[in-house]
């Protein structure tokens, strides 16, 4: 067996314990090298195997970590991912990869003059829903596609105080939280965008950070397809998740990918039904004048982002989610707000985006 690939992981909130190192621990060919937690010990309580930092900079004094998780709070991505490329290490940054697409640009660069490996965590391209439309979408069984409509609903009514994610400084806000993952799976399915339409708000009494947020997508290279992504904290009845139509038909989608419930419950990978949806959260496809039918779920699993994160460091496979769909993430963020603010829709430019 070839000789594993060490990480480190800086930071272990969510991000870090749910969406990181109980990921990395259960595929193989990784071994959780380190971990970095400046205060509590949490990580040494979950991990007592593996070493446990206060610093990056103890932790950069392993030089057999190869590559290092950046899964800290949102506006702290930049610095850190720009110390441990300085220090020759592979980066996973969770999303939202930066702030700005100037921060992603100068990353990009400095991995590239590396030859290190630069990506974002999307980890829900592997959302069991997601894989479900991408098979639909390019089954092209509803004809041609002429709208979708991608939701993230929650009812969480009162803010979360203290909490950097909700507190409005600068990475706070359900649009960087969750529109980073809706906007990174609409460019995977159609590409870049002709058109740009915004509506970000804060609906929550007392609330400082963004949490609701509608965003269309002209596509004009695609008949005017019109992409509609949202996201909302005070939805008690939810919408459906993914709701499609055709010229041929239609099909929606309710209910959440459980991947997330599942791990915090701490259930493994390799449990009986774990990342596989329930009969009743099936989606449903209805075809012209036929009946409509139920569609099972594909099977989602996160494994599969550092599975492709490890063959393309060994060579095996080309990188999935790459620096540039992260850039082209970040920017369409960036317009997103401008269009917001500025209250109209704007077209989409991607000067600036690298090679």
């Amino acid at each position: 067996m070839s000789e594993q690939i060490r990480v480190g992981v800086v930071g272990f909130g969510l991000a870090g314990r749910i969406f990181h190192t109980a990921v990395i621990d259960a595929t193989p060919g990784f071994k959780l090298q380190g971990i970095v937690k400046p205060t509590g010990d949490e990580a040494k309580a979950a991990y007592p195997g593996v070493p446990c930092y206060r610093t990056i900079e103890e932790m950069f004094a392993d030089t057999s970590i190869r590559l290092v998780v950046v899964a800290t709070p949102s506006h702290t991505h930049f610095e850190i991912a720009q110390r441990c490329l300085r220090e020759q290490r592979h980066v996973i940054i969770d999303k939202p990869f930066t702030l700005t697409s100037l921060e992603a640009s100068t990353l990009i660069d400095m991995a590239r003059e590396r030859n290190l490996l630069l990506s974002a965590y999307q980890n829900r391209r592997w959302d069991g829903d997601f894989k479900t439309v991408q098979q639909i979408v390019a089954g092209e069984e509803l004809g041609r596609l002429v709208n979708y409509r991608s939701h993230f609903d929650r009812f969480r009514p009162e803010p979360r105080r203290g909490t950097w994610r909700e507190g409005g400084g600068p990475g706070s806000g359900i649009l960087f939280d969750l529109g980073a993952h809706l906007v990174d799976q609409a460019t995977t399915l159609f590409g870049t965008p002709s058109l740009i339409d915004a509506s970000i708000r804060i609906q929550r009494d007392e609330g400082q950070a963004d949490d609701a947020f509608d965003i269309r997508l002209t596509y004009q290279q695609h008949h005017c397809l019109e992409v509609h992504l949202s996201a909302s904290t005070l939805a008690r009845i939810p919408g459906p998740r993914f709701h499609l139509n055709g010229t041929r038909g239609s099909f929606v989608k309710f209910g959440l990918d459980p991947q997330e419930d599942q791990l915090k419950s701490g259930l493994r990978f390799d449990a009986p039904g774990f990342g596989e949806d329930t009969e009743s959260a099936w989606g449903t496809l209805q075809i012209l004048d036929e009946a409509p039918r139920r569609i099972a779920t594909e099977r989602g699993d996160y494994r599969a982002y550092y599975e492709n994160v490890r063959d393309a460091l060994t060579g095996k496979a080309l990188l999935a989610v790459t620096p540039v769909q992260a850039w082209r993430t970040t920017r369409l963020i960036e317009l997103a707000r401008r269009s917001s603010a500025e209250r109209r829709t704007i077209a989409v430019d991607l000067h600036g985006q690298p090679e």
